[in-house]
């Protein structure tokens, strides 16, 4: 059920964080996006001259084009899809609980900085910040979390606010992903790929803090450890765990990939490209893919997987490929959204910032 009208307490209020996106499919626009994305030392983890040579020599002189073409397949009157759906889901919370629901993007516009300047005009005195990342990950939950701390001290120091955790394995998330797929899994399919975004392998051991479990233990995720609350990998491996649970699909009709690599040092394995290519040869014709990292469509989902990774599927003898839409403003996703803000409302949480 939704939770609608509940006494509001003043001056509080709720901040939904997503990535961000280009301004347009202009090439400087891009441009502007890329940079101020890879510049983020948690995104491109090397020191400040590494990072500055990488982008003016590698990245900034080509990649813009080719991203503004990517932007352009799949670009709406609306604007950026990720955008649209994150403004969607704003308002659809606005619907329904008595509280301002503010929306800001790490990279570009609305920029959290904005959103901040907006709880100080208002007067707001608590927020609870809701970073729309289901995992870990010091290249989005963290970077997200870290700059939205920045912003409050240059902006607004007085401003006290709570974060909501990675929710990668909590009940609501999982029921809202399973009701999602549903209508899918209802019809005939082979294979099922949970197809996560992808990280460097140097940050799974950055984000270790004790130097010695990481990709450095056998069954590293498998096995217990402190450090798995910051760990990305272990994390995308407890939402497919749970979402097998709750749906009871045989363990040979489903697999794990990492897509959106960048660059040529190791990320996470197995890569989504190679699996679409190789799933046909194991006799797959009829494939399923979701993308659990992601909560709302955008560039990795529509252009990466249902455009070209079905392109590669079919290509290389798949017969159907049908992907899982993100949730998007799915009404489960809305409804666990709205008792997390109702939980935060209703009892006092500890500062955390």
């Amino acid at each position: 059920m939704y939770y609608t009208h509940y006494l509001m307490q003043e001056k509080r209020a709720v901040l939904l964080l997503n990535l961000g996106s280009p301004a347009s499919t202009s090439v400087p626009d891009v441009r502007a996006y890329l940079k101020q994305f890879l510049w983020d030392e948690r995104v491109l983890n090397s020191s400040a001259l590494v990072r500055w040579l990488v982008l003016n020599v590698f990245i900034l002189p080509r990649r813009p084009a080719k991203s503004a073409e990517a932007y352009e397949k799949i670009w709406t009157k609306e604007g950026s899809p990720l955008i649209t759906e994150s403004k969607r889901l704003q308002e659809n919370l606005q619907k329904i609980l008595d509280l301002p629901i503010l929306l800001g993007m790490r990279y570009g516009k609305p920029s959290t900085g904005e959103a901040i300047e907006r709880l100080k005009q208002q007067g707001i005195e608590e927020v609870f910040v809701m970073p729309l990342y289901p995992h870990y990950a010091m290249s989005s939950y963290e970077t997200a979390v870290v700059h939205t701390r920045e912003e409050i001290g240059r902006i607004y120091p007085q401003l006290k606010a709570n974060f909501l955790q990675p929710f990668y394995q909590d009940a609501g998330y999982i029921d809202a992903l399973v009701e999602n797929a549903k209508p899918f899994m209802e019809e005939d399919f082979d294979h099922l790929l949970f197809s996560f975004h992808g990280i460097p392998e140097s940050h799974l051991r950055t984000a270790d803090s004790s130097k010695a479990h990481c990709l450095m233990v056998n069954d590293c995720c498998k096995t217990c450890s402190p450090v798995q609350s910051t760990c990305y990998k272990h994390q995308c491996l407890m939402t497919v765990k749970r979402f097998i649970e709750k749906t009871g699909l045989d363990e040979s009709k489903y697999s794990i990939s990492f897509q959106s690599r960048l660059g040529r040092e190791p990320w996470l394995k197995p890569y989504t490209d190679h699996v679409l290519e190789e799933l046909p040869k194991r006799g797959v014709k009829k494939l399923l893919v979701m993308c659990p990292s992601f909560v709302a469509d955008c560039l990795e989902t529509l252009e990466e997987i249902t455009m070209s990774g079905r392109d590669s599927f079919i290509g290389a003898g798949g017969e159907e490929f049908a992907q899982i839409p993100c949730l998007n403003n799915h009404p489960k996703w809305i409804e666990y959204l709205a008792e997390e803000i109702r939980q935060w409302h209703e009892k006092e949480v500890p500062e955390l910032v």
